[in-house]
């Protein structure tokens, strides 16, 4: 079978799909990944399924070699360098690994999560009908915790066809929007106002469990315990610090503190890609411009194979092109012997 073998990997990496659902009533955390345009962008470049399972690559570099045949492999989400076998490829794209060459990849600029999707999906045994790895809950697969150096994929050998690339619209920008509640009435007018208004900052000791907020306290009116009621991604619980937490893809299915506000679905992912330290604010928007934003998500999301088109690729013979002299001949601001050749071939033309 063919192999992606990990040469090396960011620590917080590993294989997400769409999530499990269906189970959430009996404790069971949905997961899945942070950022599903990308998930789905990256799927779409391979002629997956959208929410298939690729892996999502944390803000650090990664290197991922092709063993016993070669594995057409794509990449979306947050940018990065990328090289394959020496040779530089572009982001939204999708390439082909020979056997034996090895994928290189940047650290993540602009964002935190990166998806690699392989042609034909990675190969494991679904866990209510998903592989999403959730490492607190033991849940996954082909690995039920973090990728890690060593660790080997079975993957689909690379069909014959150009690559392709995917035009996906500019990342949104502007506040996060979120909708009040549902235990916004936990809160004094003014703290709601003081957590609209203020600038915000995700803490480093974030995860895919909670993205912890740094800012101002916000204070509760009736205390910060509340009975357990359902959560979802997105949901914004103020515990007794005042410190809000976003809940993430790995989030508990339940929580006791109240929850001032939920963000909504369409900026999710783009909530879940601000690097720790960076600073955003919210902004609160009604119901039906949330479910607005929703459907227009979905309608990118089903429509994304309209934004593909083919790579069209040649060989560019280096040795031809300098004997060719296209450029004439070079000369140096700093080295004057350049300037004495130039002059000379001038001379020897005319």
């Amino acid at each position: 079978m063919t192999k992606l073998v990990i040469s090396s990997i960011s620590p917080a990496s590993s294989v997400q799909d769409g999530g499990r659902f269906g189970a959430q009533r009996y404790g069971l955390t949905p997961s899945g990944a942070m950022d599903r345009l990308g998930l789905a962008a990256a799927n779409c470049l391979v002629g997956n399924a959208p929410m298939a399972p690729a892996i999502e690559i944390g803000p650090y570099g990664a290197a991922f070699t092709a063993r016993d045949g070669a594995v057409r492999v794509a990449f979306s989400g947050a940018p990065r360098s990328a090289e394959v076998g020496g040779r530089s490829a572009g982001w939204d794209t999708s390439v082909t690994i020979a056997d034996g060459e090895t994928l290189k990849l940047g650290m993540a600029r602009g964002g935190s999560f990166s998806y690699l999707a392989i042609e034909g999906a990675i190969k494991g045994e679904p866990t209510f009908g998903s592989l999403a790895v959730n490492a607190r809950a033991g849940l996954g697969s082909p690995y039920p915790r973090p990728l890690q150096a060593g660790d080997e994929l079975g993957v689909s050998a690379a069909s014959a066809g150009p690559e392709r690339r995917i035009d996906l619209p500019a990342a949104g920008a502007g506040p996060i929007r979120v909708t009040p509640g549902p235990q916004d009435d936990e809160f004094s007018e003014e703290a709601i106002k003081q957590f609209l208004d203020s600038e915000w900052k995700i803490s480093a000791t974030s995860d895919r469990m909670g993205y912890r907020l740094e800012g101002p306290d916000i204070e509760h009116l009736h205390g910060h315990n509340i009975v357990s009621d359902g959560t979802v991604n997105g949901s914004i619980q103020v515990p007794g610090n005042g410190q809000p937490i976003v809940l993430m893809s790995d989030r508990g299915t339940s929580g006791g503190y109240p929850k001032i506000a939920t963000v909504i679905t369409a900026d999710f992912g783009r909530f879940a890609q601000i690097p720790a330290g960076t600073s955003f604010r919210f902004r609160a928007v009604s119901m039906e411009e949330a479910q607005a934003e929703a459907r227009k998500f979905a309608e990118l999301l089903r429509t994304l194979p309209d934004r593909l088109g083919s790579i069209e690729s040649f060989d560019l013979n280096v040795d031809a092109l300098q004997d060719a002299n296209v450029a004439g001949v070079a000369v140096s601001a700093m080295d004057a012997g350049t300037w004495q050749a130039a002059d000379a071939l001038v001379q020897e033309n005319f």
